[in-house]
């Protein structure tokens, strides 16, 4: 338990900051920061992480902005990615997306609910856990990256290549102020098919490579409800997202045609199996092809870390320390709360799903609106999640040691 006094002078600490708290959140807001272009993004909160006093704030090789408060031999780390989804078509906008609005305490800006509105509670939150002195036995990072392409990616170059690898991740991809403790993982696939190209007017004489996806199409449509389902995570599901045509011109008969299948997949299902059930729809030709994509874009600095695109699921019980902790630390601060979890995928994949390392989530800001033209964060939310930011260290180390 913390006693009143210490939760008054936290409260009273982060009360204190609310201005600060909400220009930097417009400000990061105001940055585009889309196809993995953070660095002016990064530069903004670098300047902020070096007025509030962090020991070390540096670019990782990757081009991610971290920041560290502490020494101890316990290391804990905040993610959340400050880039964003581009704006599509700006006639959708009633307002500028980077510019934003403030409309009954909301914040409407691109990247207000994903994912930038968790870094000024984490920023602050982290230098008023040191100021009270909160973080004793820590080395604690803020980890601002690049996800929303690929994401487990950035974490895991940092790890690989920083050789700095945490005991505890809090990841800030909105939670709508709950504990959230797991998601379903995914699988990116592509299936190739091959044709003989012919003038459209002797079209018989090809062979059509759209056409020989069709099938595959319609079997993929119906196929969901022989996947795998989990009690906490929810079914299994599969989606064609994308397709790609070769064809000498829109007068020819095409002779390549790529559909792009989008697999979430929650605990029990793997992905060799996933793969082998693609290839078993399409049956033994030499034609037709599945396989699964690798990510090896290079980020903005040039740096290439080449992975399959294999997202593994994750989930931890109520009762693990660091879940334990999470709603210890929200209870002490706003009463009963409740665990939940994303739909979609956060970095999560590689901290918890690969690494094995404990990890949580907890942000303002609900997922319903990430992607779209009402983006949006509830700026009370961001200054009371600064409070959890900053009393959160302290209670995991009561819970690790109970």
């Amino acid at each position: 338990m913390v006693d009143q006094a210490s939760l008054d002078t936290l409260r009273a600490r982060v009360a204190g900051h609310r201005d600060s708290i909400i220009t930097f959140l417009r400000e990061i807001c105001a940055i585009p920061s889309y196809e993995n272009q953070i660095r002016a993004c990064g530069e903004r909160i670098a300047q902020e992480m070096e007025a509030l006093g962090y020991d070390e704030i540096f670019w990782d090789k990757m081009g991610n902005i971290v920041g560290r408060i502490g020494d101890g031999d316990r290391i804990l780390l905040y993610d959340s990615h400050i880039d964003t989804v581009g704006v599509g078509d700006p006639d959708e906008w009633q307002w500028d997306p980077f510019e934003g609005k403030i409309e009954d305490g909301i914040l409407f800006a691109r990247g207000a609910c994903d994912e930038k509105g968790s870094t000024p509670g984490m920023i602050y939150g982290l230098a008023i856990a040191r100021d009270l002195g909160l973080l004793d036995g820590y080395s604690a990072y803020y980890f601002g990256n690049m996800e929303e392409w690929n994401d487990g990616q950035a974490p895991h170059a940092f790890v690989q290549t920083e050789g700095i690898k945490p005991d505890f991740v809090v990841i800030g991809e909105p939670t709508k102020m709950q504990i959230y403790r797991g998601h379903k993982g995914r699988v990116e696939f592509k299936i190739v098919a091959k044709g003989r190209s012919a003038h459209a007017a002797s079209n018989y004489l090809g062979d059509n490579a759209i056409y020989k996806l069709l099938p595959i199409i319609e079997r993929l449509s119906q196929i969901e409800p022989e996947l795998g389902d989990h009690e906490f995570l929810g079914p299994g599901r599969i989606t064609v997202t994308d397709m790609d045509v070769k064809t000498p011109s829109i007068n020819a008969v095409p002779d390549e045609a790529t559909i792009y299948v989008d697999r979430r997949i929650t605990f029990g299902e793997a992905p060799d199996a996933e793969l082998q059930r693609l290839r078993d729809i399409i049956g033994e030709r030499d034609d037709i092809k599945a396989e699964i994509l690798v990510y090896d874009e290079p980020s903005y600095t040039g740096f290439v870390f080449p992975l399959d695109k294999i997202y593994p699921a994750w989930a931890y019980e109520e009762d693990e320390t660091i879940v334990l902790a999470g709603l210890k630390t929200a209870r002490e601060l706003y009463g009963e709360t409740v665990t939940g979890k994303w739909d979609f995928s956060t970095n999560g994949i590689y901290w918890a799903g690969k690494a094995g390392i404990p990890s949580i989530g907890f942000a303002p800001g609900d997922e319903i609106h990430a992607h779209t033209v009402l983006d949006q964060v509830s700026l009370d939310d961001v200054v009371r999640s600064t409070e959890w930011y900053a009393l959160f260290p302290s209670i995991l180390s009561q819970t690790v040691e109970a």
